[in-house]
């Protein structure tokens, strides 16, 4: 059995350890060097957070405050170590966030996920992921590079073009999301184009389920998932063990119960905390609003890190959709723009090939129904990044429950 570096192997009490030790330092310098933590680490000494009882009595900061954190401060709220010049790049996520850089090989830890996945010194890795404004594709791109990879920058759309340079260069290796790249074998199929060369496959952004997994299989390209965000890039990742996933280690992951920082049992459904060891950037106690659970004991690939389930929702009401974050604040940019809408609600769900499919409902009072419809389709396309269908109701159809967003996706 192979391993990237002897770290995903350590004694679990040695990583403890060693883990704590460095967040010690981690503290300290997070304290001096940016000023919002400066502020809400104030009076904690870093000598005193050993282990993880007292790492859970810090302060949490939330991913849902950043927006308005960092316009308040621009560009990172006072969070990061560094001036703007000296990060490597700066990427705005939706919300707007804005996401920094650093300058250090493989900053966002991709590297070990995709030696997971079976990519090698010396392949192709064809990359999906959008190189423009947002940062999965440079995730990707300095992850295949750290492990001797050579990279195609595909981005995203024009599939027929992906699919011809594909069928040209013969990649082994494929990172994007799994619906782009059903979506591509099944372009190549039509086309009559080999694109038999893909063997190997990472996903992230959008659930894999176990019925898209035995697709890919069946075509030959064994695909293994990722769990990875903007602010901090890989939290955690398959292995072939395929028996949960293992968290990366240069962050430490608490599962709290949401809305609080309160840890919950191994097994409990909660949301996720993640703490960073990147200095460039010292989120503590950082609140993604995912949802997840921890799994007990080891994964049987040999790796001994602490493993979570992956991706299982949103502690809130933001939700994912094709890989982009749909925050109720958006929805009710929408509803502004179009004052005949009295109430409304956003729907998401699988298609009969488990791709997302969102549909913006609204109770409208009398109007050119279909211009309107179009009119809200556009402003949903220019708010949200997405095309969603639009469903125009009466007044009371929609259920008095409170959601503004209702995913109805499954996920076997």
């Amino acid at each position: 059995m192979e391993f990237y570096d002897r770290l995903e192997t350590r004694d679990p009490e040695q990583r403890e350890r060693e883990q704590f030790a460095a967040l010690a330092g981690q503290i300290a310098h997070a304290q001096k060097s940016a000023p919002y933590f400066g502020k809400t680490l104030a009076g904690v000494s870093p000598a005193d957070i050993t282990d993880r009882a007292a790492l859970a009595k810090l302060p949490v900061t939330r991913k849902s405050d950043f927006t308005e954190l960092q316009q308040a401060h621009l560009p990172f709220g006072q969070m990061v170590t560094l001036p703007v010049g000296r990060l490597a790049r700066v990427f705005m996520s939706p919300g707007p966030i804005f996401d920094p850089e650093g300058r250090r090989a493989d900053y966002w830890r991709f590297g070990r996920a995709m030696f997971a996945a079976g990519f090698r010194k010396g392949e192709l890795v064809y990359n999906t992921f959008s190189y423009h404004m947002t940062p999965a594709g440079f995730m990707a791109d300095l992850g295949a590079q750290a492990i001797g990879c050579a990279v195609f920058p595909g981005g995203t759309g024009q599939t027929e073009k992906q699919v011809a340079a594909i069928a040209a260069l013969r990649p082994e290796c494929y990172v994007g999301t799994p619906s782009f790249l059903r979506i591509m074998l099944e372009k190549g199929a039509e086309m009559e184009a080999d694109l038999s060369s893909l063997k190997k496959a990472l996903v992230s952004a959008e659930a894999l389920p176990a019925s898209l997994r035995v697709w890919f299989s069946e075509r030959a390209v064994k695909t293994l998932q990722c769990y990875a965000i903007g602010d901090l890039g890989m939290l955690a990742y398959e292995s072939p063990a395929l028996e949960g996933m293992i968290v990366d280690e240069g962050i430490i992951i608490e599962i709290v119960r949401p809305g609080t920082g309160e840890p919950v049992t191994d097994g409990e459904v909660g949301e996720v905390l993640v703490t960073s060891l990147a200095p460039e950037y010292p989120l503590i106690r950082f609140a993604t609003g995912d949802l997840s659970a921890v799994l007990s004991g080891a994964s049987p690939c040999g790796r001994t890190n602490l493993r979570i389930k992956g991706w299982m929702g949103r502690a809130d009401q933001t939700t994912k959709v094709k890989g982009m974050f749909v925050k109720p604040s958006q929805l009710a940019e929408v509803a502004k723009r179009h004052p005949e809408i009295r109430k409304y609600r956003l729907i998401v769900e699988h298609d009969d090939k488990k791709n997302d499919r969102m549909t913006f409902a609204c109770e409208v009072d009398g109007a050119d129904t279909g211009a309107l419809a179009d009119a809200i389709a556009g402003s949903i396309r220019a708010v949200c990044n997405l095309r969603g269908e639009i469903a125009l109701e009466p007044r009371g159809s929609l259920a008095n429950d409170g959601k503004v967003i209702e995913d109805l996706r499954k996920y076997d």
